[in-house]
């Protein structure tokens, strides 16, 4: 690739210094160095190259300058680039196996004589605590105060240890529960967009960066602030001082015209963008938004779009920084002169987003905003859109017959969920469902009993903001009070269903589904007894739990019909542009979201809980929330290799990382239970799985415990159980795999497309390692889940299309030979594999390491993220 002068000559801070109100930084001046040329980059590759510049140096920058530059005459490249984001960002259960792992590290150095005082976090990493709040108690004033109560007495020995981590770890701080969902808090107080920092050489401006440990994180991508999701495990790369490595990203375009037609909201938008994008395909891509369509969204527009990245599979949805994002800062309370410096900085660095601007892309696609009505998805994907009347036809489609006659509908609403950061942190969104509750409430509308309702906004600056503009008590009135300030329903946590439910379940009469502003419903993710989900907005959320029948066509059928006959529909109760724009005045006040937060982070009962001290953890070998992962050991050596091996499971298409390591509440009658209960636990209060990430024993067994999943291997098996081939036995699947361990033989696992759809949890991945998988093949995986297998040390395979499970009939018996010797492994290379039949045919199959970069070949030949961090750190003070 061609290499200028202007890309070889300044080194990082050799500018001219940024001159802003009486003050001096050192900066990267992109477009002093690059010129012209600069525009024709996508702003997401405008960033990582002012990062690699900054952070780079000599030869290793040039190369990344220069195939930067080199991506425009295609669009795409094979080239890597190191990415050094300024923070991470966690919530408690991601956060608390990571801490976990640290802590044992710090065991494990401590073992081999190194002070477990060094290990230490390089840069700062805010946990918020809020996938933990469950809707227990709704519909009643003090549900908050009730839920919280429940929230820290279950997970309290989880919290005493993360008060621990806040005091060991240098650079962890600690959000607590009550003050909000991780993604909310990051744009209302985290993020800066443009920060400052002290470096050698002075103090430096530049843009605000960073991951995440969820797979959201990009919401973010709305104001501006580039950051992506990853595992814990890739998190801990960068927390430890390694760079994120990733191929130079192919950049999907996406052209916005027009403005959204009166009636229309930011949900139906990501919903449209979420099929538009799963049907081309951008895993692993990023996205950026351009056109003159963009300028026409406010910043909470383009955060509900950016949100849905991981849903529509992109790594990104990155909105570029604009006076709607400085609007943003002063809305939210931010400093005046931090307003000012982001407008200053983004204008003179080349990041300023121009509506009229066409960077290059690797692909682009158009859509036009005034084409989009209201919009539903589901009741099994979010990519799969239908006009909000047909749920109907959708749920039609199922095939449900009841087996015995009920009162309820055939398909009643189970649980009416305002809830997740997608949907609760734009005041438009909540303010519209406020006004549509106000309407229904005036008309003496109400929800049916059946219907377990609530409000669990993202920001605890909602309340007050609602409050102001008279609308709380309207959604009060109709059965949506505020339950607490967490993710809640969204992750699983939407507590018990409501008693005409599991009855009209448990005879067959009904199959009941959920209506929530989410951003995910894949079967089971709501509620382990809920199969069918629709997303959408929050005033169509109140308007289907006032229907309390999920299968009611509301383009054309009444919401209700009021007892002197008179019907209600939805046009009656949606509330017009106008109204929204005069209570969002109403509403707003700056001061709001800074002390509010202040006066959260304040609990009372999370301060209450003790903590212990010291640089080790002290381990209770009878917990059953916590225990010393044994993955956590220098001595792990990598899975590389030449061998033949049974497979453990055969699955097919979409298998989500909730398939595989749930998050959602344990079955009482489940052998995790079991499990439980023999250790002294209550068989009727154990929480949910993400609760006990933190010990491995029980989330060995919670691997692939699913009622969706279907295991081709052995059809009609239990839940979480599986074929031991030599002995034609169905067991537990941690039973099978111990066998199988025992006798010294390998075990893989087969899936089909979209393998690890879904979250960021990297115990999806950790799981897969302690049942001893030593490599995954399947038809395409998603992003984050294929990097928390190469973090575990698992190879990920791509077959070639057309040989997925379907294609492959494998029968008990056949083993599947993998050639993957660790010097032989690069990446994107082809892996010799073959199939052996059981009849003794070997057949030849197609498949190509899905590995990006070349320290992702390092950590498998490593055996993973923690012996890699291990044996770095172990060298480094030895």
């Amino acid at each position: 690739m061609h290499t200028t002068h202007h890309e070889t000559s300044p080194g990082a801070g050799d500018d001219a210094p940024f001159a802003f109100e009486g003050q001096s930084f050192r900066w990267v001046d992109l477009p002093g160095r690059f010129g012209a040329r600069l525009q024709r980059l996508p702003l997401v590759l405008r960033l990582l190259l002012e990062n690699a510049l900054r952070h780079m140096r000599g030869a290793e920058r040039d190369a990344a300058v220069a195939a930067l530059f080199g991506w425009l005459e295609s669009g795409t490249s094979e080239a890597e680039i190191a990415f050094q984001p300024g923070r991470v960002l966690m919530h408690d259960t991601t956060s608390t196996p990571a801490l976990v792992d640290i802590a044992a590290m710090r065991d494990a150095l401590a073992e081999a004589g190194v002070d477990p005082a060094v290990l230490n976090p390089g840069l700062r990493v805010d946990v918020s605590v809020d996938h933990s709040l469950a809707v227990e108690a709704y519909a009643r004033g003090d549900a908050p105060a009730l839920n919280m109560g429940h929230e820290i007495r279950r997970n309290q020995e989880r919290y005493r240890f993360l008060r621990w981590a806040s005091k060991a770890l240098a650079g962890v701080h600690i959000n607590p529960p009550g003050t909000g969902i991780m993604h909310t808090i990051n744009l209302e107080q985290l993020a800066t967009v443009v920060t400052t920092e002290e470096r050698a050489g002075g103090r430096w401006i530049v843009p605000d960066t960073m991951i995440g440990t969820d797979s959201h994180t990009p919401m973010v991508n709305g104001i501006g602030v580039l950051g992506w999701g990853v595992g814990g495990l890739e998190a801990q790369t960068v927390m430890f001082g390694m760079p994120t490595m990733l191929r130079i990203p192919d950049v999907t375009g996406v052209k916005l015209v027009g403005a959204l037609a009166p009636g229309v909201l930011a949900t139906d938008l990501a919903l449209t963008v979420t099929q538009r994008l799963r049907a081309i395909g951008v895993a692993g891509e990023f996205v950026e938004f351009f056109g003159p369509g963009v300028a026409t969204l406010s910043a909470g527009d383009r955060c509900v779009v950016a949100n849905m990245a991981p849903e529509y599979g992109a790594t990104t949805g990155y909105f570029g920084i604009d006076g709607r994002t400085v609007d943003y800062l002063r809305a939210t309370g931010r400093p005046q002169a931090q307003a000012r410096l982001v407008e200053a900085y983004a204008r003179r660095a080349g990041l300023w987003f121009d509506p009229a601007q066409s960077p290059r892309y690797t692909r682009t696609i158009e859509i036009d905003l005034a084409a989009i009505g209201l919009h539903v998805a589901g009741p099994r994907r979010p990519q799969d859109l239908l006009p909000y009347g047909g749920t109907g036809r959708a749920l039609a489609a199922v095939g449900f017959a009841p087996a015995a006659p009920g009162e309820l509908p055939r398909h009643p609403v189970a649980i009416a969920a305002i809830t997740s950061c997608t949907n609760t942190s734009d005041p438009r969104l909540l303010v519209a469902a406020g006004l549509l509750a106000r309407k229904a409430r005036r008309l003496g509308l109400a929800v049916a009993p059946w219907v377990k309702t609530s409000l669990a906004p993202g920001s605890p600056a909602a309340a007050t903001y609602l409050a102001r503009a008279g609308l709380l008590d309207d959604l009060a009135a109709v059965g949506f009070q505020i339950v607490g300030y967490g993710c809640a329903t969204c992750i699983g946590n939407s507590g018990p269903l409501p008693e005409p439910i599991r009855a009209a379940q448990q005879q067959g009469a009904s199959k009941a589904v959920a209506i929530l502003s989410g951003n995910r419903n894949f079967p089971g993710r709501v509620h382990p007894d809920i199969e069918l989900s629709f997303i959408m907005s929050p005033p169509l959320v109140i308007a289907f739990g006032l229907a309390g029948d999920a299968a009611r066509d509301l383009s054309r059928e009444p919401v209700q019909t009021l007892p002197g006959g008179r019907a209600v529909h939805l046009a009656e109760l949606w509330p017009t542009r106008e109204e929204i724009d005069a209570h969002l005045a109403l509403a707003a006040d700056p001061a709001d979201y800074r002390r509010d937060f202040r006066l959260a982070a304040a609990n009372p009962l999370w301060h209450a809980l003790q903590a212990p001290d010291g640089p080790l953890f002290p381990w209770d070998p009878a917990s059953t929330a916590l225990r010393r992962p044994p993955f956590a050991a220098a001595g792990e050596g990598g899975q590389l290799g030449r061998y033949a091996a049974y497979p453990l499971l055969v699955l097919g298409d979409d298998v989500t990382t909730d398939h595989i390591s749930p998050a959602s509440a344990i079955p009482p009658d489940s052998l995790v239970a079991d499990f439980l209960v023999a250790r002294g636990d209550d068989r009727h209060d154990l929480n949910v799985f993400a609760s006990r990430r933190g010990n491995w024993e029980v989330m060995l067994r919670a691997a692939f415990h699913s009622k969706t999943l279907k295991n081709l291997l052995a059809p009609g098996a239990p839940v979480a159980h599986t074929l031991h081939v030599p002995s034609g036995q169905v067991q537990p699947i941690w039973d099978v795999a111990e066998r199988y361990r025992e006798a010294g033989e390998p075990v893989v696992l087969v899936a089909g497309e979209r393998y690890g759809t879904g979250s960021s949890r990297d115990w999806a991945a950790k799981g897969q390692r302690l049942l001893g998988i030593r490599a995954v093949l399947a038809l395409s995986f998603e992003r984050i889940h294929r990097s928390n297998l190469i973090g575990m040390g698992i190879l990920p395979l791509r077959l070639a299309a057309g040989m997925g499970p379907e294609q492959l009939r494998l029968a008990p018996g056949d083993r599947i030979a993998v050639d993957a010797a660790a010097d032989a492994i690069a990446p994107r290379a082809p892996v010799a594999v073959r199939v052996l039949r059981a009849d003794g045919r070997a057949e030849p199959l197609a498949a190509t390491a899905a590995v990006e970069t070349q320290l992702e070949v390092e950590l498998l030949r490593q055996g993973g993220v923690i012996p890699a961090i291990l044996k770095k750190t172990i060298a480094a003070h030895a």
